[in-house]
């Protein structure tokens, strides 16, 4: 795949987790309301005895998640897609601090993926942490041909 293509592709791909997160925390914000009633009617169509010790522990945690809480979610969820998206738009430009930005935030996450792996191996666990090394490596690969680019036009 040609340079161009592949930075656009990591763009198409982190612009589509900004737009993912944005659901959810919406999803999460909407069904926010109603938690209790909903978390008190999906024990009474289990027919579970509410005043029993999970069901209890479940109802409890619906009544506890606080407005200023979920405000901080949402803020974090916001942040994080509009860094996706910034992040995104720059690729999509072929911008060289989206680029070394993108190769960084990639980099970060492969230790945990590949702890995470570790504990519990599967084929589908080893997409992700497969898939950020692709990632990792089509950045720090743009960065070394830019690089090497700048130097051949100043010599």
């Amino acid at each position: 795949m040609p340079r161009s293509r592949a930075i656009r592709a990591v763009a198409i791909i982190e612009a589509f987790k900004g737009a993912i997160v944005i659901v959810a925390a919406t999803g999460l914000l909407s069904v926010h309301k109603g938690l209790y009633a909903i978390a008190a009617r999906l024990i009474e169509h289990s027919y579970l005895n509410p005043a029993s010790k999970y069901p209890q522990i479940f109802l409890d945690a619906a009544s506890r998640l606080q407005d200023s809480r979920l405000f901080m979610l949402a803020l974090g969820a916001a942040t994080y897609s509009a860094v996706r998206f910034v992040e995104a738009y720059g690729l999509f430009r072929e911008r060289a601090w989206a680029e070394f930005f993108a190769a960084g935030s990639g980099t970060i996450y492969i230790p945990f993926e590949l702890f995470e792996l570790s504990r519990s191996p599967t084929w589908h666990g080893a997409l992700l942490p497969g898939l950020n090394l692709l990632v990792v490596a089509v950045m720090v690969n743009a960065l070394l041909q830019r690089r090497k680019a700048a130097a051949q036009s100043a010599a």
